[in-house]
């Protein structure tokens, strides 16, 4: 209607006042055109380049021009990758209410979520993506990622469950279910989804890690700490080793061996330092203990320190 409406207008004034000003008008809307391609074509190329400022001010412009569907797309990613998640949420709303069959646009709005940590979002996300598949193996792990970020652990299993059952080999769901299991307090499930992961996949620091939690909770204090080891020595900058380690130290009386992985905790995550002043002096064995298990309260994430504190 406007491109008719332009045109009409377009054939008056040619009567009225000749071709002057309908080439004039023309020419204006042909130099929009150039200007849309030229500021895309350079923002796509910035985007590749890693150049996502620059990239994000291309994309602003052309916007302005003309609010295609396919720019929005890149506009959000400059975004994202300018850590601009609210706006990038925001365009990613308008392009799933253009195609709201496309899948694709609301996992992106659920990883983005998840990256606001704000898992509300993400599952409203998931629920749509669902609708579109709700046998998708991926959908459903992330949906389980949301409902474990809402403390809803019941959902997460289930929703990890119907992810194995669309893809039986799907090592990352397994990982999630057990380490979500064994945060429930269901150890026996948790060990049958390590064991899993043990027979059907390389040995990874995320599956030692879920195996020396499973071995804590056991009380089977020996083989969860060499395997904390284990992790220790693929990633020597795991801070959960080190910390979980160290309170399993503590809990059997090692606390030379509490202390030294507390430095270790202190030296690559110096924010802890705030939890115990950063003092790990030689001054009594009880003002050791003290700190460390002070530092160890706020720093056990799955409550299985054992230290009884």
């Amino acid at each position: 209607m406007f491109t008719l409406n332009l045109q009409n207008n377009m054939n008056l004034l040619k009567k009225l006042f000749g071709g002057s000003i309908v080439n004039a008008e023309e020419e204006r809307l042909r130099e929009e055109v150039r200007n849309f391609d030229v500021l895309k074509y350079s923002g796509v190329k910035a985007l590749k380049d890693g150049q996502s400022a620059y990239a994000l001010q291309c994309f602003e412009k052309a916007l302005e021009i003309k609010p295609e569907l396919e720019l929005r797309d890149y506009y959000s990613q400059a975004l994202i990758m300018n850590n601009k998640l609210k706006p990038a949420l925001e365009q990613l709303d308008i392009m799933s209410k253009a195609q709201p069959d496309n899948i694709l646009i609301y996992m992106r709005m659920a990883n983005v979520a998840y990256m606001m940590e704000d898992y509300d979002a993400m599952a409203l996300a998931c629920v749509e993506a669902l609708r579109i598949d709700g046998n998708n193996s991926e959908v459903n792990y992330t949906y389980a990622r949301a409902c474990i970020g809402k403390n809803e652990l019941i959902t997460a299993v289930a929703l990890l469950t119907k992810a194995i059952t669309a893809d039986a080999k799907y090592e990352s769901a397994y990982l999630l279910r057990g380490e979500t299991l064994l945060k429930m307090g269901d150890f026996n499930s948790a060990e049958n989804d390590a064991e899993w992961l043990l027979k059907n996949t390389e040995s990874s620091e995320e599956i030692i890690l879920l195996r020396a939690r499973i071995a804590k909770t056991k009380g089977e204090n020996d083989e969860s700490l060499d395997l904390y080891s284990k992790v220790i020595e693929q990633n020597p900058f795991c801070i959960d080793a080190f910390k979980e380690r160290g309170a399993l130290k503590l809990a059997v009386g090692d606390k030379d061996g509490a202390e030294e992985d507390m430095r270790q905790v202190l030296e690559l995550n110096p924010n802890v330092q705030n939890d115990v002043n950063g003092e790990f002096t030689a001054d009594g064995t009880e003002n050791i203990q003290q700190k460390v298990e002070k530092a160890y309260r706020s720093l056990d994430p799955y409550g299985i320190g054992g230290i009884g504190l």
